[in-house]
């Protein structure tokens, strides 16, 4: 895993944070998609701040809430490597969902503050930044590691930044000579976030990356109800079980936290057959720092 003096952490803080500009505000959600999803990319020329791929980064939204009192931060997942996405170490970028649900008492909408304030930005724009933080979801040193990655929604975040490092990127720094598998589940085809550059790299690797969807409304799962993360995990269970046997295999899970159980489910059957338990099996990843979760 990562040196732990190689971890930047907590480099601008909430009461000193890191004013930085929006470079660009770009929606990801195709037509006929639910929601809206926007990829932000800040200026961090000028500034300390640097990370690592799997870090998260906070967002001091401008005003103050009802109270007078001015907005906590939030906390997103950092969807650009540690280069940035234009390669010169200047920018940091963001995958951002704009909260919004019923008000369960007066059935009102209601969107998320930092989120809409997200969603609004311009090119230009002021924003202040605290971080970086995180150190569960970090990638491993090894370049021949084999990387699951399982993701609902925006939780694609930190996968774009391990696969843009690992394939797209081909950064002297890092070559990378293991195996990629990407699970992601969104509801409609328009809602695969990134779908082309996905694809792409699926193409330009496929010795190497391995892409699996699962599309909830447009997708059937073998009992004719929606296709779920879960499912297709249950799909592959055999021979996801056969690729955590390995030692130099890490899986992440990132997005609802409502999938897990459904991944426990399906790891389960598999794991029985070789008469272990699931549970205590995964409980031995974690310990081993081979099993990484961020979910909300």
């Amino acid at each position: 895993m990562q040196l732990q003096e190689k971890i930047p952490v907590n480099i601008y803080r909430p009461k000193e944070p890191l004013s930085s500009k929006c470079i660009a505000n770009e929606e990801l959600v195709q037509a006929g998609g639910e929601g809206t999803v926007r990829h932000l990319t800040f200026d961090l020329s000028g500034s300390d701040f640097h990370y690592l791929e799997g870090q998260s980064l906070g967002i001091i939204p401008e005003g103050t809430d009802e109270k007078g009192r001015p907005h906590k931060l939030r906390l997103y997942s950092i969807a650009s490597t540690r280069h940035g996405d234009l390669g010169n170490d200047q920018t940091v970028s963001l995958c951002v969902r704009q909260l919004e649900y019923k008000h369960p008492e007066t059935n009102e909408q209601v969107y998320g503050t930092c989120s809409s304030y997200l969603r609004s930005l311009q090119p230009g724009d002021e924003v202040k930044i605290t971080g970086p933080v995180g150190k569960e979801m970090l990638l491993p040193d090894d370049p021949e590691a084999n990387i699951i990655m399982i993701a609902t929604g925006t939780g694609i975040a930190p996968f774009r930044a391990y696969l843009w490092r690992l394939f797209k990127e081909q950064h002297p720094d890092y070559q990378f000579k293991g195996t990629a598998w990407l699970f992601f589940g969104v509801p409609y085809t328009a809602n695969i976030l990134y779908k082309e550059q996905l694809e792409e790299l699926q193409e330009t690797f496929p010795e190497q990356f391995k892409l699996t969807y699962a599309l909830s409304r447009e997708q059937q799962n073998p009992d004719g109800g929606k296709m779920y993360i879960q499912h297709r995990i249950a799909e592959q269970a055999d021979t996801l079980w056969d690729l955590i046997q390995r030692e130099n295999t890490h899986t992440y899970i990132c997005g609802l936290k409502g999938m897990e159980g459904g991944i426990d489910d399906g790891m389960s059957v598999a794991a029985q057959k070789h008469n272990v338990d699931w549970i205590e099996y995964r409980k031995a990843l974690k310990k081993s720092g081979r099993w990484h979760v961020e979910t909300y």
